[in-house]
């Protein structure tokens, strides 16, 4: 196989860390977005960073043959909720639309997002957030968020770009230019993010509440492995999947049913 360029976002540390160690082993080019320590420094917060993230990659290269993007912000105490959906949903999003023309040049590309199994198996999570978000109002989307604390925001960010790569990975505007989108949904990694949850003064009681078939969290490396799997060749036939990744718990939390995506 012919080496590929490959973007990932959040690339500095985590999952995205582990995916860009992951794929520059298996040969492919990496461009990493990120804050800092990237190619591209950039805060897909807002619109005119991702513009300069775009840019900054075109810079780079005029075909991306995969996208990554793992940026992303945790719904702790006192993180302001609408950076969450800023970050979580539209800095995602706009990075995937904003690169369309690179992917659809590399006659064969694959985008990989990331969900979460806090869709399924966190409850009450508000489901006009992410109607909002898929309605693509961005300023609507934060004003809806106003009042709600951001542990609960940061699912249905999730869920909506869950919802978002469902109802675009199978229009002519992506698969019909050969470009496959799916999903990954992790459970509790072992992260930055996951140490920050446990010193939460609030939700750090709930960082291990979910069980798991393993009995205990992910590594960046086990999602990294998935992540290559579905950018490659081998998963041609995945096209709006979203694949949980979470060592049982959604299956523990739903024995019968998954609740739907």
């Amino acid at each position: 196989m012919s080496a590929r360029t490959v973007v990932v976002s959040g690339a500095a540390s985590g999952i995205g860390a582990a995916t860009t160690a992951r794929l520059r082993a298996d040969g492919d080019t990496v461009i990493t977005v990120d804050l800092r320590d990237a190619d591209v420094v950039a805060d897909l917060a807002t619109p005119e960073g991702r513009a300069a993230a775009v840019a900054g990659v075109r810079a780079r290269t005029g075909v991306v043959h995969g996208l990554v993007p793992c940026a992303g912000v945790a719904g702790l105490t006192g993180v302001d909720p609408a950076l969450v959906v800023s970050v979580n949903h539209f800095g995602a999003v706009g990075l995937v639309e904003g690169l369309r023309s690179e992917l659809a040049a590399a006659g064969g590309a694959s985008v990989v997002l990331l969900s979460s199994n806090s869709v399924t198996c966190q409850p009450g999570w508000p489901v006009d957030v992410a109607r909002a978000c898929l309605d693509g109002d961005e300023d609507a989307a934060r004003a809806a968020v106003e009042g709600v604390d951001a542990v609960q925001v940061y699912p249905a960010t999730k869920a909506a770009l869950a919802y978002w790569l469902r109802r675009e990975a199978v229009t002519a505007r992506w698969i019909g230019a050969g470009v496959r989108l799916n999903a990954v949904a992790p459970g509790l990694i072992a992260t930055a993010m996951t140490d920050a949850l446990r010193a939460d003064p609030v939700l750090g009681v709930f960082a291990d509440a979910y069980p798991t078939a393993l009995g205990r969290p992910g590594r960046p490396e086990e999602v990294a492995a998935l992540v290559a799997f579905l950018l490659s060749d081998a998963a041609s036939l995945l096209v709006g999947s979203v694949v949980v990744a979470d060592g049982g718990t959604d299956a523990i939390v739903h024995p019968r049913r998954p609740a739907p995506m």
